[in-house]
């Protein structure tokens, strides 16, 4: 421990963010940073408990409690508190090869399970691991490293996201072969198309890109395994096969008037929408996608939450969004105690722009969509809406959210995006290996690992577990990865 008494000395600071008012007017990033200095003494904050749950990365009570990647949290805070920084990278890099990126986006699991937020604010976890990170890449700590000896062994990386991005670093670094396939014009995934700029820069992305690109790792965009080529070319070519591929399948709403124009899929308008802005290098944003209209979101997380901020940053004249379930509450209940993850309410930015413009919260919380109404030229102009009502099943003990007869309404939308959630891989990637799906419709593997029913191929991220978090992405990726090298090298590594 830095300085015991460290909680007690110093108040939780975070970098100070931009106004909403600011932030709006452009799609840059808008969480500032503290100086080195200002950092070290949330460093200090760390308690070093006999227990560090924020490394843990347990189920407790359903949810993950702490770090899914077992950073070694109280030993990189020490360190920043002692202006150790180059320590402090080494130490983070034992069990993480993309802090930059949960730095940005991740919910920060280490901090809803930090002691210190028992009975006070906890530690700046988060912010500490990209200020190591950040000075890392300003001092040259980051650097390629391309493997002095190289296996002879060639291994397919299929997705450029979280997962495939640290599978490949990972197994680059024992020497392998890899090569990065990307059925998207430029590598990144989710991380590239899926969170907007303003979450986390491309700069960023094209950073770790091009590091990768100097440590031997090729990158092959335009080519969607599967259609493009085939699992049978693939294995040809490759000792191994890694699909990471994500959870491609959107959750659609069936409903009267669904063929309107002018409703999209969410992560398709974001995708777009980023396309846009990279093709002209930020120097116009497409505002004629959505200036003047009224928005509907049909979902209420991370993505219904880019998508408002998105579209009120095009110029959105009104923006509303929709959740199925009942309003969290505001503080801890007390079945869900520490340090299990708080269910409580959770405004995130783009919410907060919203209420700026707009003047109230865009949620309306237990409603959902009854159909869509179309004009003349067949475009949304409207959709229904129906308040919902928990209700437990009798027979299952499970609650279900049931219509509230009366309740019917309409309001007017003339661009609806639908942030449903997802149902799993897209299933041609599988069908092209042969491959199971699991009732979840995700790639079926082999009970706590990541090989699949053909022994040369194996699965990782979203395409394995579903769709989930950044972090989640990137400690399967790691994992996936040492296992692909076990097969291949006949003994395991701690790499």
């Amino acid at each position: 421990m830095g300085k015991p008494t460290g909680f007690l000395e110093y108040e939780r600071r975070n970098g100070q963010i931009t106004a909403p008012a600011d932030r709006i007017l452009n799609f840059r990033e808008f969480h500032g940073t503290l100086s080195w200095e200002e950092q070290r003494l949330q460093g200090a904050r760390c308690m070093d408990c006999g227990v560090p749950f924020c490394q843990a990365g347990v189920t407790i009570g359903g949810m993950v409690s702490g770090c899914p990647l077992h950073n070694l949290v109280p030993e990189i805070n020490d360190m920043v508190y002692r202006g150790n920084w180059e320590q402090a990278y080494i130490r983070l890099s034992r069990t993480h090869c993309l802090p930059e990126f949960t730095s940005r986006v991740c919910p920060a699991l280490c901090e809803s399970a930090c002691t210190c937020g028992l009975h006070a604010d906890p530690v700046t976890t988060r912010e500490n691991e990209r200020a190591v990170i950040e000075y890392a890449f300003a001092h040259g700590l980051v650097d390629a490293r391309p493997p002095k000896v190289r296996t002879g062994k060639r291994v397919a990386v299929v997705g450029s996201g979280p997962a495939g991005l640290a599978a490949a670093i990972q197994l680059n670094r024992r020497g392998h072969s890899v090569t990065i396939y990307e059925r998207s014009d430029r590598p990144g995934g989710l991380l590239r198309y899926g969170i907007p700029n303003m979450k986390l820069e491309k700069d960023i992305v094209d950073r770790r890109v091009r590091l990768m690109e100097e440590s031997g790792i090729r990158f092959v965009c335009n080519t969607d395994i599967g259609k493009d080529v085939s699992g049978r070319e693939l294995l040809k070519q490759y000792d191994r096969v890694l699909l990471a591929c994500g959870a491609g399948t959107p959750r659609d709403i069936a409903v009267p008037g669904r063929d309107a124009l002018g409703i999209w899929f969410a992560v398709d308008f974001l995708t777009m929408v980023t396309r846009r802005l990279l093709d002209s290098n930020f120097s116009g944003t497409p505002d004629e996608l959505v200036r003047g209209r009224r928005v509907l979101v049909i979902g209420g997380g991370d993505t219904g939450n880019d998508c408002v901020g998105t579209v009120i940053r095009l110029g959105a004249s009104s923006v509303t969004q929709l959740e199925m379930m009942p309003k969290a509450p505001e503080r801890r209940a007390l079945n869900n105690p520490w340090p299990e993850w708080p269910r409580v309410l959770k405004t995130d930015y783009g919410q907060e722009e919203a209420a700026s413009v707009f003047g109230c919260d865009p949620r309306i919380y237990q409603t959902t969509v009854t159909g869509f109404k179309k004009d003349q030229k067949g475009n949304v102009c409207g959709a229904g809406l129906v308040t919902l009502m928990p209700e437990k099943d009798k027979t299952t003990g499970r609650v279900n959210m049931v219509p509230v007869e009366g309740s019917e309404k309409e309001i007017p939308a003339d661009l609806v995006l639908i942030a449903a959630g997802f149902l799993g891989s897209e299933p041609y990637v599988a069908e092209a290996f042969d491959l199971t799906l699991d009732g979840r419709m995700n790639v079926a593997t082999q009970a706590d690992g990541y090989r699949t029913g053909n022994d040369r191929v194996f699965a990782a991220g979203d395409m394995r577990r579903g769709q989930s978090l950044v972090v989640w992405a990137i400690a399967e990726g790691r994992e996936a990865a040492r296992e692909v090298d076990e097969s291949l090298m006949g003994y395991s590594n701690p790499v």
